[in-house]
């Protein structure tokens, strides 16, 4: 029971950390700005969520699935805006 809670209550709180990154991608798209983005940053989280998601997908956990396929869009939509208005 505590378990189903608690992977219920990572799932959520996961899916709400990588749309998060959605608010930053549209500040940049708004201001045409990305000079306090660090590439680096954004460039090993994208790395990171995408890895985070190909485990997912082969161990079948759709939680896992979920969150890092939102995570891997949203940060590779500041990577992309980022590139284009540094």
């Amino acid at each position: 029971m505590l378990l189903e809670i608690i992977s219920v209550l990572a799932a959520g709180i996961g899916i709400a950390m990588s749309l998060s990154h959605f608010s930053q991608a549209y500040k940049i798209y708004k201001t045409k700005s990305a000079k306090d983005i660090s590439l680096v940053f954004i460039f090993i989280f994208t790395l990171g969520a995408f890895i985070w998601l190909s485990y997912g997908i082969l161990i079948q956990d759709i939680p896992i699935i979920l969150s890092f396929a939102i995570a891997v869009l949203g940060t590779v939509s500041v990577l992309v805006l980022t590139l284009r208005y540094r």
